[in-house]
């Protein structure tokens, strides 16, 4: 008998999905943990890297709204981040 795999579980359910639709999905998870700590600087930080991760994702495995997206949240992250007090 095998062993009990999570990974595969993982990939069974991310299938049907493209990585950029993932890396969405990873997107608001955090944004909704980051909430809690009212800090418009963690904030700003988290959009500016996930801004980065969606511009390089590849053009094969992500639509080009995802890069539009991308250039987006890099834009606005480091806005956010001069604004924030903390």
């Amino acid at each position: 008998m095998a062993p009990f795999v999570p990974l595969q579980l993982i990939d069974d359910f991310l299938r049907p999905y493209n990585m950029g639709q993932a890396v969405l999905l990873l997107f608001l998870l955090v944004i909704v943990g980051v909430l809690p700590l009212r800090s418009r600087k963690v904030l700003s930080i988290n959009l500016l890297l996930f801004g980065v991760l969606f511009m390089v994702l590849p053009q094969n495995t992500a639509p080009f709204h995802f890069t539009l997206l991308g250039i987006a949240l890099v834009v606005l992250g480091p806005l956010l981040y001069v604004t924030g007090r903390r």
